[in-house]
């Protein structure tokens, strides 16, 4: 089994909900924790305190602040030893009236992001003998939503960036991917959201925390394992 104790992983999005959840378990067990954000400071700054982290902000779907970002994580830390790409934008829309505009700001982040933070972060990973990527991509990735299309061909493209990379960066570096199912937070839940939750063999929603431990398995897990989406959605994409 691999430890985390001492290892530099960068967590995008960790401000809040999935992504705190990730950079205060991974910290549990040892790692230090790159705190990325872009709007959300205060939870960013919170969330480095609970873990002992550094904070860093970027706009990811600004190529040359995600050059920027890697950069300033090496100076500060001096190497990279994993990253967990889960920073998204999720916004429920009618296909029918989506915009150009809305198409590329869900695109920027969530699949040109996600590319772009692979391909720093694994520049710094090679430089010290490898590492390990996550991405974070969605049972919509794999499953289609009808409010959602944008974002579901954004989170496809992300599970198959993880394959293509996989076989690009192997030996040194391996890349996996977590595809969460309704992960909840909070108390009101719309009608299409608590109708995936009803028709869930687990009869319920994920939480955060247990996307974290899903992470934290890849991390801590075998280092054979490479290239996989691994389905975290209570038996939802058996349906």
């Amino acid at each position: 089994m691999n430890s985390l104790h001492g290892k530099v992983i960068a967590v995008t999005g960790a401000a809040k909900r999935i992504g705190r959840s990730i950079a205060i378990e991974l910290a549990r067990r040892g790692a230090r924790i790159a705190v990325h954000y872009h709007h959300s400071r205060a939870e960013a700054v919170a969330t480095a305190m609970e873990c002992g982290g550094r904070t860093f902000r970027a706009d990811l779907s600004r190529v040359d602040q995600i050059c920027g970002l890697f950069a300033e994580i090496e100076r500060r830390y001096g190497r990279l030893d994993g990253l967990v790409n889960n920073a998204a934008v999720f916004r429920a829309m009618d296909p029918l009236e989506a915009t150009e505009e809305d198409w590329d700001s869900i695109h920027a982040v969530n699949l040109k992001g996600t590319f772009f933070c692979c391909q720093q972060a694994a520049r710094l990973m090679r430089r010290t003998g490898g590492g390990q990527i996550v991405n974070i991509s969605s049972l919509g990735g794999l499953r289609p939503w009808a409010k959602h299309v944008p974002y579901c061909v954004s989170k496809a493209g992300v599970v198959m960036l993880t394959k293509g990379l996989a076989k690009a960066l192997a030996p040194d570096i391996a890349v996996n991917s977590i595809a969460p199912g309704v992960i909840h937070f909070g108390n009101e839940m719309p009608e299409d959201i608590a109708h995936l939750v009803r028709v869930t063999p687990m009869r319920r929603h994920g939480t955060g925390q247990e996307v974290a431990e899903a992470v934290r398995l890849l991390f801590e897990g075998p280092s054979f394992m490479t290239g996989q989406i691994v389905a975290l959605d209570g038996g939802l994409s058996l349906k």
